[in-house]
């Protein structure tokens, strides 16, 4: 009993700083890594990531891997006369001096024909491939079905 205790404690306090981590390509700073828990694994899950290109050049994702999923692909969020869809992106820009975020509702790493479940409090590594800046492994927290986000503010 004292053993599970401690283990739910842990994942609660490990997750959310592990979904805080910040990770360095150049002139690109890669945070927030995380994505939702799933229902099994015969449903797709998300990535969600936010990207600062500190640079004075424009960069692109254009690419994301995963051993988690066989048919990782960027995708965007787009709504049209009240219908949402979500086409696959050939890449998300990154322009100089600015951020993006993958985030729901917008763009978004959709991960198909899962590998396994996404459970609560467990991490997965994914590759982000860009235009210019190369290609960087982050470390991805799976937070509860119905998160938001991680609070880094709290993590700290």
């Amino acid at each position: 009993m004292k053993t599970l205790i401690l283990s739910t404690v842990i994942a609660l306090f490990a997750t959310p700083s592990l979904a805080c981590e910040t990770f360095t390509l150049g002139d690109l700073t890669i945070e927030r890594a995380w994505s939702k828990a799933t229902i099994g694994a015969a449903r797709p899950g998300v990535f969600y990531v936010e990207i600062t290109n500190s640079g004075d050049a424009d960069d692109a994702l254009v690419s994301i891997a995963t051993p988690a999923a066989g048919m990782p692909m960027l995708h965007e969020t787009v709504v049209t006369d009240g219908v949402a869809s979500m086409p696959h992106a050939m890449s998300i820009p990154v322009p100089a001096g600015q951020s993006v975020a993958l985030a729901p509702g917008g763009y978004h790493g959709m991960l198909m024909g899962l590998t396994m479940a996404l459970t609560e409090g467990d991490s997965f590594p994914m590759t982000l491939s860009f235009q210019n800046g190369g290609e960087i492994v982050v470390n991805v927290a799976v937070l509860p079905l119905r998160a938001e986000g991680p609070d880094c503010d709290d993590a700290n």
